[in-house]
């Protein structure tokens, strides 16, 4: 698993690579210090994960983000953040991003964070949100009826879910994974994925991390 780092600050840069170096199967294959930085050694080294800080002078995250995807779609990109990032992260995950991850997080978690997305998963942490929907409810167009965030996705989109769809979805919002839904609907993953699998084509979304953002969007439409 080839991966890059992006951040503004060395320190950080340099403890990440040496946290992910220590980890089997993983290889940093190199550090960038701002989004345009970022996507010129993607296309150089070509990394299965990039994890890339969200606000950095000169290019930011989410232009950088916009700009590998582009490029290298097959590219996964999971954002390093604080909590006072609403705008920017709410701005990546319409590119695209496979999740996001504080930077405080233990070692750990980050690791398994950067094995989850490669295997095509997504990290959604509850507490960032959280902070998202609070933030969302302070916007004009959250009464006002407007468009969602995504796009032509509005509100009556969610009358083409069926009931459990809609909790699903609501949960997703929320930064459930399939098992934490499975054990809160009391049913099987299996049958979780396939509700996400369905809500996602019926909202046309692209993919999990998009049903979370819009989850979190509309969540007072949600009964």
């Amino acid at each position: 698993m080839k991966i890059l780092i992006v951040d503004d600050q060395r320190l950080m840069r340099e403890g990440l690579a040496a946290l992910i170096g220590l980890e089997p199967g993983m290889e940093v294959v190199g550090t960038a210090v701002d989004g345009r930085d970022a996507y010129a050694k993607a296309l150089e080294w070509r990394p299965d994960v990039v994890l890339m800080d969200i606000r950095m002078p000169g290019m930011d995250g989410v232009e950088g983000t916009q700009l590998i995807l582009k490029h290298l779609p097959e590219t996964k990109i999971l954002i390093l953040t604080t909590f006072d990032d609403a705008e920017l992260i709410l701005r990546a995950l319409e590119q695209g991003v496979h999740g996001y991850l504080l930077k405080d997080m233990p070692s750990e978690a980050i690791v398994s964070s950067i094995q989850t997305v490669y295997n095509g998963g997504t990290v959604l942490q509850s507490e960032i949100t959280a902070m998202l929907l609070g933030e969302l409810q302070k916007m004009s167009e959250w009464n006002r009826g407007q468009p969602a965030l995504l796009g032509t996705n509005e509100p009556a989109a969610l009358g083409g879910l069926t009931e459990r769809e809609k909790e699903i979805l609501a949960l997703l919002g929320r930064g459930f994974n399939n098992k934490e839904i499975a054990g809160s609907l009391v049913i099987t993953e299996g049958t979780v994925k396939n509700h996400v699998s369905n809500l996602i084509a019926k909202l046309g979304l692209r993919d999990r991390t998009q049903a979370a953002l819009f989850s979190v969007r509309h969540g007072a439409s949600i009964p």
